[in-house]
C-alpha cells in the first residue's frame, strides 16, 4: 500500500521514525533534520483524522535505560515541529493504555526502543563463543517477537519512515510487520524518497560518476568501496582514512588516526582501483594540529611526512584541489563522510572545499546524494543542504542499499 493512498481517518498508526538526532550536553537537539525529514509523514496521517503513536532508537544504550538517551529530551522540538501537543509514554512496552486512550489527532511518544534488548534481538551479556551463545540467541528472537506483538497491538496500521534503520532486523523496523495486514504496512514518504534515490544512483549512472568517501577507518567502509570500484570513475577517500593509505605506502604519519592492521587492505585497494581503471583520489597534503582541539597549533605538511607529536586534522590545499578536479566533470556524485574533524571550526576548510565542488557540480546538472551523519551534518553545517539534489538520512542503511544488499525493513513491507 501506498502512504498516498491511505486514509487514516480514525486510525491509529504506529510510526517507526529515525529520531536518533545530536544532543549537546544539555539534551537539547543540535541537528533537527530528521525530525524535520519525517514530519509530512507524520502531518499526512494527523490531517486525515488519525492519531499517531511515534517509535524511534537514540544511541546505543545496549538494552538499558539510560537518561542521557530518552527520548522524552526531544518531545518538545517534535511538538513544535508538529505544531502539537505530544504525549510522552516513559517505557515504550507498557504503553497500551496511552495508546488506547488516544483521540484522533492526538500523538504520543514511546520512549527509546532500545532500553529494551528485544528491539536488537541479541542476547545481552553473552560472549559469542561461549557454547550458551547460541541457546540465549534463540531465546531472545523469541521474546523480540513478543516485543514486537505488543508494539503492533498499539494501532491499526503500521508506517515505516526510518530510512536510517532500514538495514537492520530489529524489532520496530521488520519484525512489527509480520503483525500488519498487507494493505496495513507501508512505507512512509522519506522512505519512498530514499529508495527513489538509490535507485538514481545505481541504476541511472549518468558518466561520470564520483564518490566521496571520507571518515576515520578504512574497515568501516570497506564493503561499499569495493562495491563502488565496479561502478564509479573516480573514486575519493578522504578523512582519517587518509593517514592508513600514507603510512602504507612507507610515509610517517605522526599522531594522526591511522589503522596499523590494514595497511595491506589499503594497498589491495589501490592495487584494486588501477586494475579496474578507477580514478583513485588521495589527499597528498593536511592541515596538521599539534592537539586534537579547535585552538590547537597548525601546520600544512605532507600526508608523507607529518611529524610526531601532531596528526593529520583536515585536507590540505593540494588535496581539496584534487578533490575538486574529480567533483566538478561528474554527473552523479555519491558522498558518504567529511574530509577532517569537520566540527572544529579551524578545521572545515577540506569538508568545505567538497561541499562547495558537489553544489557547483550539481548546478551543471549533476545528479548529487550526500549520505551519512557526518556529512548530513557537514552540508547542513554550511547551509548547502538544499542545493545538493538530495540528502539522506541513512548512513548505514544507504551504504548497504548502495552495496547491493536487501534492506529488511524495506523487504518486510515489500515483501
Amino acid at each position: 500500500m501506498k502512504i498516498d493512498n491511505y486514509n487514516f481517518a480514525g486510525k491509529k498508526a504506529i510510526v517507526r521514525v529515525d529520531f536518533n538526532v545530536p544532543l549537546d550536553e544539555n539534551g537539547n537537539v543540535t541537528d533537527d533534520t530528521r525530525i524535520r525529514g519525517a514530519l509530512p509523514t507524520l502531518k499526512k496521517i494527523l490531517a486525515d483524522g488519525g492519531s499517531l503513536i511515534i517509535m524511534s532508537h537514540m544511541g546505543k544504550p545496549k538494552g538499558k535505560v539510560n537518561p542521557k538517551m530518552s527520548l522524552g529530551q526531544i518531545k518538545d522540538v517534535v511538538a513544535k515541529h508538529l505544531g502539537t501537543e505530544v504525549k510522552f509514554a516513559p517505557d515504550c512496552a507498557k504503553a497500551a493504555e496511552e495508546a488506547a486512550t488516544l483521540k484522533p489527532g492526538e500523538v504520543l511518544l514511546l520512549e527509546n526502543l532500545r532500553f529494551y534488548p528485544e528491539e536488537e534481538g541479541k542476547p545481552v551479556g553473552i560472549d559469542k563463543e561461549d557454547p550458551a551463545y547460541e541457546e540465549a540467541k534463540k531465546a531472545m528472537k523469541a521474546s523480540q517477537k513478543e516485543f514486537a506483538k505488543t508494539l503492533a497491538s498499539y494501532a491499526d496500521v503500521y508506517v515505516n519512515d526510518a530510512f536510517g534503520t532500514a538495514h537492520r532486523k530489529h524489532a520496530s523496523t521488520a519484525v512489527i510487520a509480520d503483525y500488519f495486514q498487507p494493505e496495513d504496512k507501508m512505507l512512509g514518504y522519506l522512505m519512498e524518497k530514499e529508495v527513489q534515490a538509490v535507485d538514481n544512483i545505481l541504476s541511472d549512472i549518468k558518466r561520470p560518476f564520483t564518490a566521496i568517501m571520507g571518515g576515520s577507518k578504512v574497515s568501516t567502509k570497506i564493503g561499499i568501496i569495493e562495491n563502488l570500484m565496479d561502478k564509479v570513475d573516480n573514486l575519493i577517500l578522504c578523512g582519517g582514512m587518509t593517514y592508513t593509505f600514507a603510512k602504507a605506502m612507507g610515509g610517517n604519519v605522526g599522531d594522526s588516526i591511522c589503522e596499523t592492521d590494514k595497511l595491506d587492505l589499503a594497498l589491495d585497494i589501490m592495487k584494486k582501483a588501477k586494475e579496474k581503471g578507477v580514478n583513485l583520489v588521495l589527499g597528498v597534503d593536511c592541515v596538521a594540529g599539534n592537539a586534537f582541539k579547535n585552538d590547537c597549533d597548525t601546520q600544512i605538511c605532507s600526508v608523507m611526512e607529518i611529524p610526531e607529536g601532531w596528526e593529520g586534522m583536515d585536507a590540505g590545499p593540494k588535496s581539496r584541489e584534487l578533490f575538486k578536479a574529480a567533483i566538478l566533470p561528474a554527473k552523479t556524485i555519491l558522498w558518504n563522510g567529511p574530509a577532517g574533524v569537520f566540527e572544529f571550526d579551524n578545521f572545515t576548510g577540506g569538508s568545505r572545499a567538497i561541499a562547495d565542488a558537489v553544489v557547483e557540480a550539481t548546478k551543471n546538472g549533476a545528479f548529487s546524494l550526500v549520505g551519512g551523519g557526518d556529512s548530513v551534518a557537514c552540508v547542513n553545517k554550511f547551509g548547502l543542504a538544499d542545493e545538493v539534489s538530495y540528502v539522506s538520512t541513512g548512513g548505514g542503511a544507504l551504504l548497504e542499499a548502495i552495496e547491493g544488499k536487501i534492506l529488511p525493513g524495506i523487504a518486510a513491507i515489500k515483501g
